[in-house]
């Protein structure tokens, strides 16, 4: 019986620990964005600008950011 009420005890307080790193997730998710967001925004400028090397390197960083 103590075994049972250990493990459900400890269950419980597991999964709140867990729980409390979804902000932390969040955050670095919003941190990856708004950087892959500027890769995109310089690398659509550079495009424009005719320097379609820069524009490829800027745009292939972006979405490195999100195979990480």
């Amino acid at each position: 019986m103590k075994k049972i009420i250990l493990s459900i005890i400890f269950t419980i307080y597991a999964s709140s620990a867990f729980a409390g790193s979804c902000p932390m997730m969040a955050n670095n998710i919003d941190a990856k964005i708004e950087e892959a967001q500027k890769l995109r925004d310089a690398g659509m400028k550079a495009h424009k600008d005719g320097d379609h090397a820069k524009s490829e390197e800027l745009l292939n960083k972006a979405l490195g950011l999100f195979k990480s």
